[in-house]
């Protein structure tokens, strides 16, 4: 609101000024103060200015593919807007580049400081250094260390900064102050909107008839570019956006018609991991998102799995809750064209083994069967041929007597076995129920 009250008391000088002086100086004055208002008010969003975007960052990023996928979601025409296999991973480099290409001389003397969950950092460590300028980014302790690494290869100096992304933007905040330095905002910035806004004009030119399209949401950015250049060239295609069930802040916002800040974030999608939404992000997309809905961290895992052995494509969190609400049908897509955006693919090696056991989890592909046995000989025995003859995988087991809420003659078996599906652990389980075998976990 600060900056329509700034153009309010601009519009009143200005009005007093043409009382007293000549129709010349008028025009004059008028000219001046509108240009003063563009600069140092506020550049507002236009669709030129994503035009330009996309005419400024041919210098360093690229046109990603949109891949078509007949395996994901059988009952829609579903495309990959493949924003992971951007220059840096990530589509933040758009937004980040743009936004350092159109700073005067004096800001790029100055340097750049940002804040990231580790996407925006590499965006921005990679902008200044092809501009020749300093960068100074400040991320969240708790971020993937691939991300962390990254950023100091293009040259940047990280600050680490405990807690989430929220904490790393207040110490940018401070750093700003002390070093006298321009500070790159991750989302809520129009040049950094036009940047990202650029992802919607490919998607137009690579699908023209796209009916839908599923975009990732943190604090706004992204949602913003797109729907905003979609909307202003198609108005009826649906945008939808996709947050982590542990970090809702925009979906929150719009319910209830007011920027709200979350106690806390909790989630794998550590991207989108932001308690408050931005100021101008907040009205795009009151104004231009259709719904915005959320998945959980299981789905999310489930969707990374699926991109992996499907398209052989590897997503992080972030990247992946726009495939994740696709699958597990949170918006209504059936028998439409619909693109999900997979914003980045910079994932911890670490993390993505995790990510995987827990995709295996919930798909009923990998789980740890607790069975309580009488302590006799051929109990392992027979349930191992169980799970043979119904086709799982044993892959380890625990053996124990201790348990002290134990029978005196009982034991406990620890199984973990591999299956096809959820209807194939069933079975197992069922076989195993109907041999008397007492599953307990």
């Amino acid at each position: 609101m600060k900056k329509y009250t700034k153009i309010l008391y601009y519009f009143v000088i200005l009005s007093a000024v043409c009382r007293l002086a000549d129709s010349d100086l008028c025009v004059i004055l008028y000219i001046l103060l509108v240009l003063n208002i563009e600069r140092c008010c506020f550049v507002m969003l236009t669709l030129d200015k994503v035009y330009h975007a996309g005419f400024v960052l041919k210098e360093v990023a690229r046109p990603t593919d949109l891949i078509c996928s007949a395996t994901l979601r059988p009952d829609c025409e579903l495309y990959l807007k493949t924003e992971n296999l951007q220059v840096t991973g990530s589509f933040k480099v758009r937004g980040a580049y743009y936004k350092i290409s159109q700073l005067t001389e004096e800001e790029k003397a100055k340097g750049v400081i940002a804040c990231s969950a580790g996407n925006h950092a590499q965006g921005v460590a990679l902008a200044a250094a092809k501009n020749g300028i300093k960068s100074l980014i400040c991320i969240p302790d708790n971020a993937p260390i691939s991300k962390v690494e990254a950023t100091k290869s293009y040259g940047a100096e990280v600050c680490l900064v405990k807690g989430t992304y929220d904490d790393a933007y207040a110490k940018a905040l401070e750093l700003v102050k002390e070093r006298d330095m321009t500070f790159i905002h991750p989302f809520d910035d129009e040049m950094v909107i036009a940047g990202q806004g650029t992802i919607g004009l490919e998607i137009l030119d690579q699908l023209s008839d796209v009916d839908a399209v599923l975009v990732p949401v943190g604090g706004g950015g992204l949602i913003s570019g797109v729907a905003f250049a979609i909307k202003s060239l198609k108005p009826d295609v649906k945008i939808y956006g996709v947050q982590a069930s542990g970090a809702p802040s925009m979906l929150n916002a719009l319910r209830d018609k007011k920027i709200e800040t979350l106690s806390d974030v909790k989630t794998i999608a550590d991207g989108i991991a932001v308690k408050t939404p931005g100021e101008h992000t907040y009205e795009y997309c009151s104004k231009y998102v259709d719904e915005i809905v959320t998945v959980t961290d299981d789905e999310v895992a489930t969707a990374i799995l699926e991109l992996i052995e499907k398209q052989k494509m590897i997503a992080e969190g972030a990247g992946a809750v726009s495939v994740a609400a696709a699958i597990f049908n949170k918006v209504p897509i059936k028998g439409k064209k619909v693109v999900c955006l997979v914003s980045g693919g910079n994932i911890d090696v670490t993390i993505l083994s995790r990510v995987i056991d827990r995709g295996l989890q919930k798909a009923g592909r990998l789980a740890e069967l607790v069975i309580e046995l009488v302590d006799k000989p051929g109990q392992l025995l027979g349930v191992s041929d169980i799970i043979s003859k119904t086709g799982g995988n044993v892959i380890s087991v625990n053996h124990t007597r201790t348990d002290v809420d134990l029978d005196i003659n009982s034991c406990v078996l620890r199984i973990s076995i591999e299956t096809r599906n959820q209807q194939h652990l069933d079975e197992i389980i069922k076989n195993l129920s109907d041999s008397g075998y007492k599953i307990v976990g």
